[in-house]
């Protein structure tokens, strides 16, 4: 019930995303059941791959995150992030509030132990038409050395379970390649990176510059703080919209239009939740279940559970 077009955007998205899903993985929707059952004979849809919670209320953007996860006990998120706190489900997306979304990771589904902050990350295409893993673009705008270095532990095994990429190279955002560039911060960041990678926990190829992103040259993974990987996220879908009013269209510029992203995967919690852009169409949903569905099945969690331990 969550995002600017719902729910007819989640059960359209949800109904694309059958032809592609797992044959052993079932959508659960939680919402309206009336509306929803409305929304599905409207699609023609019938399949017995769809399940439906029925929700009696909905966590408008308005409303404070943590009061209305409290006080909206029968909301679509709410009542979500209970089945998957219990089990009931294997993971939870959606386009709603973001704050409220983050309230149930940290509070319902909570952080791995040994995880020092989760973070949020967003999967980027290089010039090459692979992926890279940017982390963190916005949840920790303000990060020690020692939760940047964790990030590049929890970055490379998103990018090898998730993403496929063997041995991922993993690379520090800075503003030059030099070991001594940067700040306080960044220095004492790559002397951790460093060691880390002198211990095989990880394949650090030393600080990438910001041009260097996109390029497919450098590295797999990139590391930064929310301030700034937030700010380049921002930045890449200015540019998006600028070539696609410019009529530029190629596969590269095409596949940085966040619906075909579908969404930004919470790391470091105790399951997959994935959280959608407020203004998701339905094939942006259908994108977020589909890399929903395959955090759950590369074992992402479990792997990274045992990793931190």
């Amino acid at each position: 019930m969550g995002g600017d077009f719902a729910p007819e955007a989640a059960v359209k998205g949800a109904v694309m995303a059958l032809d592609e899903l797992g044959e052993q993985s079932r959508i659960v929707l939680f919402g309206d059941e009336g509306r929803i059952r409305e929304l599905l004979a409207a699609e023609n849809c019938t399949s017995d791959k769809i399940d439906i919670v029925h929700t009696s209320q909905v966590i408008e953007m308005g409303d404070h995150p943590v009061t209305a996860f409290q006080q909206k006990s029968d909301s679509s998120i709410t009542v979500g992030f209970g089945y998957l706190a219990k089990g009931l489900i294997d993971g939870f997306a959606s386009a709603g509030s973001t704050g409220a979304m983050m309230v149930g990771s940290m509070y319902a589904v909570k952080p791995i132990e040994g995880v020092i902050r989760p973070t949020i990350t967003t999967v980027v295409p290089n010039a090459k038409g692979a992926p890279v893993v940017l982390l963190d673009v916005g949840l920790n705008v303000d990060c020690k050395p020692e939760v940047l270095c964790q990030y590049g532990i929890i970055g490379s095994l998103f990018a090898e379970s998730v993403c496929g990429i063997e041995n991922p190279r993993v690379a520090l955002l800075n503003i030059g390649e030099e070991e001594t560039k940067g700040n306080a911060q960044a220095k004492a960041t790559y002397d951790l990176l460093k060691i880390e990678g002198e211990t095989g926990h990880l394949n650090f190829v030393g600080n990438v510059e910001g041009s260097h992103i996109f390029s497919g040259k450098v590295a797999d993974v990139v590391v930064c703080d929310g301030f700034v990987g937030n700010t380049i996220l921002k930045m890449v879908e200015g540019l998006y919209q600028i070539n696609m009013r410019l009529g530029v269209e190629n596969k590269f510029w095409l596949s940085m239009n966040y619906e075909n992203v579908g969404g930004t995967p919470v790391l470091g919690i105790n399951a997959p939740v994935t959280i959608g852009h407020g203004k998701s169409t339905p094939l942006a949903i259908k994108n977020m279940v589909l890399s929903t569905e395959r955090t759950i099945s590369s074992r992402f969690t479990e792997r990274l559970r045992e990793a931190i331990k």
